[in-house]
């Protein structure tokens, strides 16, 4: 008999929460096996089971929030393979469920039937993350991936199909409604999370900003210029997030205190350049790191930030890459956003906004011209940095993004 502990998942993280059960009682597993998803507050873990068996017995539900070292399933011996099926189904019959365990127990409900042929669906955990929110039976989505996993946008296409209509079915506990104008719904774990530490910084930082605004002609034309060999020779293209990833580190050079933290009555100044890039999923925003950027080149830059972007979509981002960082930048132009107030991250005590270029009538000289603007935005702990300094900080951005070719050159 092996006990299924909650793994240790990161020095900040003591506890997470029952996302998913992948496994029954009465269901065989198999050595390395996953056993059980996790929602963490800041990614989705898959754990385990460290023995092969049958599972005797679950001793968490799904939506309880459990903590590291705590045993929430109970594994017993068995052949570790899955009973014969029934003829011509895949589902497995009440009875076999039933002599599949290493003692009596009672036959499985059709709810429990239910769950088990969704479990052997192969699928991602972002996949089985939006199906368990729209209350949809994965193994009754068709996958478009020829290895048969069902991935996000299987989920939302079955969603989105239309359905037949339905046969009489016993009452099922939902959402409250008030008079069909109003639905409730548990906020997810990461969504709390989220909440809360937004409403901490703001009340445990003395947080302001400063906005300045940037002439994008330059660095729309370099980019223009270059792009075709840029991912001719790099396999990568070449976007803006580089470039002003590259000015916040020289920025940052600078004004040093930028860099920093507080940490009780002391300041800590880092001397390496993390900066988190803020990235939104379904779950919500993320901010993977790029690590030693002053090291990286732009096309290592840009690499680094696709493949995290593509982690953060398909919810694959490890603990590993979201902790630490020293400074983010956060682009809501994505979204088409002219202006915002950046929240800090964490303990961090500057984040730079980004936002949407715009055509607006500019003074060049003595002469008005239509330029692409870009307004920008940093957020500061006021505790640590002073006008000055946040004030150049931001200066020092513009004239970098306004003249690329000398981030090119330092490059």
């Amino acid at each position: 008999m092996a006990e299924i502990r909650v793994p240790e998942l990161a020095e900040s993280i003591t506890e997470g929460t029952i996302a998913k059960w992948l496994k029954q009682p009465g269901e065989s597993v198999d050595k390395g096996e996953f056993i059980v998803e996790l929602e963490t507050d800041k990614v989705n873990v898959e754990v385990i089971s460290e023995e092969a068996g049958v599972i005797q017995e679950l001793l968490a539900s799904e939506g309880d929030t459990v903590e590291v070292g705590q045993v929430i399933a109970v594994v017993g011996e068995g052949s570790g393979s899955p009973a014969a099926p029934a003829p011509k189904t895949e589902e497995k019959a009440p009875e076999q469920q039933q002599a599949a365990a290493p003692a009596p127990a009672p036959a499985q409900t059709p709810a429990t039937e239910e769950f088990a042929s969704s479990d052997r669906t192969i699928a991602s955990p972002a996949a089985r993350k939006l199906a368990r929110e729209k209350g949809i039976d994965l193994s009754a989505v068709s996958p478009v991936d020829p290895m048969g996993r069902v991935r996000v946008q299987d989920v939302q296409a079955h969603s989105n199909a239309p359905k037949a209509p339905a046969a009489a079915q016993p009452a099922q506990i939902a959402a409250p409604v008030q008079d069909g104008r109003e639905t409730r719904e548990k906020m997810t774990r990461r969504r709390q999370t989220i909440a809360k530490r937004l409403l901490e910084v703001k009340q445990s930082t003395a947080m302001l900003t400063t906005f300045n605004e940037i002439d994008m002609t330059a660095v729309m034309e370099l980019r223009s210029r270059k792009k075709d060999e840029f991912f001719d020779k790099n396999d990568v293209r070449l976007g803006f997030m580089s470039f002003f990833t590259k000015a916040v580190v020289a920025a940052l050079k600078k004004y040093p205190y930028v860099n920093s933290e507080i940490d009780g009555d002391e300041l800590i100044m880092k001397h390496y350049y993390d900066i988190g890039i803020a990235v939104s999923t379904e779950g919500g925003l993320v901010v993977p790191i790029v690590r030693d950027a002053d090291r990286k080149n732009f096309a290592e830059i840009e690499a680094n930030i696709g493949e995290l972007a593509a982690k953060a979509r398909d919810n694959k981002l490890t603990l590993a890459d979201m902790a630490g960082g020293s400074f983010t930048i956060t682009n809501g132009g994505v979204f088409g956003s002219l202006m915002s107030t950046p929240i800090l991250n964490g303990t961090q005590v500057g984040i730079l906004g980004m936002h949407t270029i715009q055509k607006r009538p500019v003074a060049v000289g003595d002469k008005v011209e239509i330029r692409p603007m870009m307004y920008i935005a940093l957020s500061y702990d006021h505790r640590v940095i002073d006008g000055k300094d946040s004030v150049g900080f931001l200066k020092m951005v513009k004239e970098l993004i306004e003249n690329p070719e000398d981030l090119l050159l330092g490059s």
